[in-house]
């Protein structure tokens, strides 16, 4: 005879059920089934069909410890809690419960995993030959790694460049950083050489759609934009992403290179080759040095090397 749903298991079904009605992922719903399904398995092996004011944070600290003792990382721990710290926010909402004790229960701290920087060899071999065939639009493709990499920007800041943005006499570019913060970033040779190529090819484009009226009125959105789409428009965040792993996977870099990548390679390379950390800190828009230190990922070795070469006392 089949068990009755517990008052734990009755909730995290009307709980998934509102997550669907709101559209929530598919992966989002999939992992909140598994991490809750588990939760009230584990809280009917310990205290039968409790109710919610005998699940306190000791009772889900508990849970998380017999998560540990199955072997889960603690990646798949944290993402247990958060999963019941939303399942006790929409409960507080339906006027279920009052408090919600996972908020009591810390995180698992997690490692800070930076991704693996291309070597300067491997962005020159990138940079320095022809862009390969996945390359749909070449002389755009170029040029967007060469700012990603000599400039450092984000990909938000990327595609949000227009034309009056750029001082080729001054080789220089306005930047719009988080929280509306302008920088002007300097770029280098290469990058004016791929803006020299593109530009009248991004000219060409656009002219030639002008005699199409919806093509056109495409055109109007991205005609101040410096990086454009086939279709005229402004350039998404999205669409960079996707192009820069398929040419990095077509020169022979990891699949797992995205346009962050790219920043992080400036920064640690401009560090390698004896870059002032303060003066990486500015180009890349950091507030504060702590975050421009974990980005270039200063290694003890290269700290060691600069006390000895700086230091008074070190020599």
């Amino acid at each position: 005879m089949k068990q009755p749903r517990t008052v734990v298991e009755r909730a995290t079904d009307d709980f998934l059920r509102h997550l669907r009605e709101r559209n929530a992922s598919v992966h989002t719903i999939k992992a909140y089934t598994g991490d809750l399904d588990s939760f009230g398995s584990y809280l009917g092996s310990k205290m039968g069909d409790p109710d919610w004011k005998a699940i306190d944070h000791i009772a889900i600290r508990g849970f998380l410890s017999h998560l540990y003792d199955k072997g889960l990382s603690k990646a798949s721990v944290a993402r247990s809690l958060a999963a019941l710290r939303s399942l006790y926010r929409w409960l507080a909402q339906e006027g279920v419960v009052e408090q919600n004790p996972a908020k009591l229960v810390s995180t698992p701290r997690l490692p800070k995993k930076l991704p693996r920087v291309p070597t300067i060899e491997e962005m020159n071999s990138v940079l320095d030959g022809k862009m390969p065939e996945v390359a749909s639009f070449p002389e755009r493709d170029r040029l967007m790694f060469e700012l990603l990499y000599g400039c450092g920007i984000r990909n938000s800041e990327l595609v949000g460049i227009n034309l009056v943005d750029i001082s080729l006499n001054n080789e220089a570019i306005l930047i719009r950083g988080k929280g509306k913060k302008e920088r002007y970033v300097p770029f280098g040779g290469s990058a004016l050489g791929a803006l020299v190529v593109y530009l009248p090819w991004r000219q060409q484009l656009l002219a030639g759609l002008k005699g199409n009226f919806s093509a056109k009125s495409m055109t109007g959105k991205g005609a101040a934009a410096l990086l454009v789409n086939q279709r005229g428009g402004r350039l998404t965040t999205r669409s960079v992403g996707r192009i820069v792993k398929r040419i990095a996977v077509a020169k022979g870099l990891s699949p797992e290179v995205h346009p962050h990548t790219l920043r992080h390679a400036f920064g640690t390379h401009m560090l390698e080759e004896g870059a002032d950390l303060r003066a990486i800190q500015e180009l890349l828009g950091h507030e504060r040095l702590a975050t421009t230190q974990r980005y270039t990922q200063l290694s003890v070795k290269q700290v060691m090397n600069v006390y000895d070469q700086t230091h008074p006392r070190a020599k």
